[in-house]
């Protein structure tokens, strides 16, 4: 009862939350990840934050780097460093439904970017995490043109 009161919250969130977020990319500001620079997490393996002047457009939406170096590396190889289901929750996907996300709760997997709605969200998603990546996967075809 407790677990589905909790999922029953989180896609009440989720939908709430995310009521405006038709695009593929996860956004806040017009910023993909929060602001975050998405090198980061795999150089420094700690969320950094990225400048509005080391800004690059990908997807139609703005990414911001921490370094000229971490710029370059993504515009060389976006789909490297972009997370996975676009940023938005790989637990909420893998359920069929976008959810934001929160940048400590990144997680890189086989050499892979994912993001959780929260911490808590993260411990039900790292419990299974290999079938929750393959069911994710399926979803966000469709997922991401909700």
């Amino acid at each position: 009862m407790k677990f589905l009161s909790f999922t029953a919250t989180l896609l009440l969130f989720a939908v709430m939350g995310v009521n405006a977020q038709k695009q593929e990319v996860f956004t806040t500001d017009g910023k993909a990840i929060r602001g975050y620079d998405a090198v980061a997490f795999f150089k420094e393996s700690k969320p950094v934050k990225g400048f509005d002047s080391l800004a690059y457009v990908y997807k139609d939406v703005q990414w911001l780097f921490s370094s000229k170096e971490n710029l370059e590396a993504f515009k060389g190889n976006p789909e490297r460093y972009a997370p996975q289901y676009g940023g938005y929750c790989a637990y909420g996907t893998a359920e069929g439904h976008k959810a934001p996300t929160q940048a400590e709760t990144w997680t890189i997997v086989n050499d892979k970017l994912y993001f959780n709605y929260n911490m808590k969200v993260k411990q039900l998603w790292m419990k299974d995490q290999g079938a929750m990546i393959e069911k994710a996967d399926q979803q966000w075809p469709t997922v991401k043109k909700q």
